[in-house]
């Protein structure tokens, strides 16, 4: 459900914060609507009614749908980063506990609302080339994060490090796959029971030693 009104009148909030307000308001309607009807099915009209706005209010934010879904991936795509770079800094050196701790953060923030991952992961596949691009530019940001969180941490002796971002990006696409797999089907039984496995990819990975490019070892 959409977050409480903004109070009006005297009470009211700067125009900026009401706002910013609206527009989160509206991404959590988006992605309900998103996830429930699906992208074809769904309609400017359908996200409004479901913020409990008018129709005027979400032109204000958003030239149509799709415009509406691009900046909704943005806006869940820096979320899953934040969490995972707030939660790996504050887990000490060791580079098992770091990776545990950020991969922990973004699956209880995709259980904890799952119609945002669903309109991102989900509804963005088949909705057009320019939301494919999108996809996979947000991928490719969390992989760079992820690549340069280890690079760093191997500089201070905190374990190793991503060979390159391609192989973060590895990770990334394998994992996102998974859990959009579990929000189609509901297999495993939740995001969370995904974790084990995650960890082994990441773990598996970090401690391959990366190719040479002659094909050597």
């Amino acid at each position: 459900m959409p977050g409480a009104p903004v109070p009006r009148g005297r009470h009211a909030p700067p125009l900026e914060v009401r706002r910013v307000a609206q527009r989160r308001r509206l991404f959590e309607s988006a992605a309900t609507v998103f996830s429930r009807m699906g992208y074809a099915d769904a309609s400017a009209e359908a996200i409004s009614r479901e913020a409990g706005m008018s129709k005027a209010t979400f032109y204000e934010h958003f030239d149509n749908k799709g415009d509406c879904l691009v900046a909704l991936f943005g806006y869940a795509s820096r979320s899953f980063a934040q969490a995972l770079v707030g939660a790996s800094r504050g887990s000490g050196m060791d580079f098992a506990a770091r990776h545990r701790a950020g991969l922990a953060a973004i699956l209880e923030g995709i259980e904890a609302n799952p119609a945002m991952a669903q309109a991102m992961l989900v509804e963005t596949v088949g909705a057009g080339p320019r939301i494919a691009e999108l996809r996979d530019n947000a991928l490719s940001e969390i992989a760079d994060v992820m690549y340069e969180q280890t690079v760093r941490a191997a500089e201070l002796g905190g374990g190793p490090a991503y060979a390159s971002a391609d192989d973060a990006f590895a990770i990334v696409g394998a994992s996102f796959e998974l859990i959009s797999r579990q929000l189609r089907t509901g297999h495993p039984a939740r995001v969370r029971d995904l974790q084990p496995l995650i960890e082994r990819l990441i773990l598996g990975l970090l401690s391959q030693p990366p190719d040479r490019p002659d094909g050597g070892t």
